[in-house]
């Protein structure tokens, strides 16, 4: 049994590529009413006119983006905080305070901003889900990774503690934490550095965007009773955070 999704509206972030996109094909696909927002209008707009969705620019680092954006927003049932991401793999040593900076930006205050400025319309909804999708590093740690796990610890205590502060209220929350799945994330990371960021992966089948985006679109079409508190998820050829077999 599912839940009708019919005329209910879900917000994606960081909908312009990798799990935001995927996501908000499967969400359309599946019936819902699809807002995307992401800073790169272009392709946002692409992907809209693809799905019947509704394309919004969307910086979730600036606070007056988030209320530009939330102020479009007419109705929200479901909200995706999708974006983030990671940048540099260095020692704390050798640690860029930018790089963190803006890690703790995207994944901690960014999660913040869009939580807290949708949270009325969620409840509003009598149905609201919060589905964040945070990493295998929210509850892992590895060497040259602290300032993107240390970030992504912080945006999962966020997350959870929303499930308490709203119990008895008609929203739900749901965290998805991923680990190896291959996106545009290493590119970023590694400053565009194509070749660096495919050795991540070689040798594993890693998941892909639509995977995630499986896993997502099951969730949010439970029955209104069911919360689903925590998924984690790997390719079978991962084991944690610093373990994978990888095959000749």
């Amino acid at each position: 049994m599912s839940t009708n999704s019919a005329g209910r509206w879900a917000v994606v972030t960081g909908a312009s590529s990798g799990i935001g996109a995927a996501t908000a094909r499967q969400l359309a696909a599946a019936g819902f009413r699809v807002v995307l927002g992401a800073r790169r209008l272009d392709r946002l707009t692409e992907l809209a006119e693809e799905i019947g969705g509704t394309a919004l620019p969307l910086d979730i680092t600036d606070p007056d983006s988030v209320a530009a954006f939330v102020a479009q927003v007419p109705e929200c049932h479901v909200l995706i905080n999708n974006a983030g991401g990671a940048k540099g793999l260095a020692k704390i040593a050798a640690a860029d305070e930018d790089d963190w900076r803006w890690m703790w930006e995207t994944n901690v205050l960014g999660t913040l901003r869009v939580t807290k400025a949708l949270l009325p319309k969620l409840i509003a909804s009598g149905d609201g889900h919060v589905v964040t999708v945070t990493s295998v590093a929210a509850s892992q740690v590895y060497d040259n990774g602290a300032g993107y796990t240390s970030a992504k610890h912080a945006q999962g205590a966020l997350h959870r503690t929303l499930r308490g502060e709203h119990l008895g209220e008609p929203v739900r929350f749901t965290e998805v934490a991923p680990g190896a799945v291959e996106t545009e994330f290493s590119e970023v990371r590694f400053g565009g550095d194509k070749e660096r960021a495919a050795a991540v992966y070689q040798g594993i089948t890693p998941l892909t965007s639509g995977d995630i985006a499986d896993i997502i679109t099951f969730v949010v079409t439970r029955p209104s009773h069911v919360n689903l508190d925590y998924i984690e998820v790997k390719p079978r050829d991962q084991h944690s955070a610093t373990r994978m077999h990888r095959h000749e």
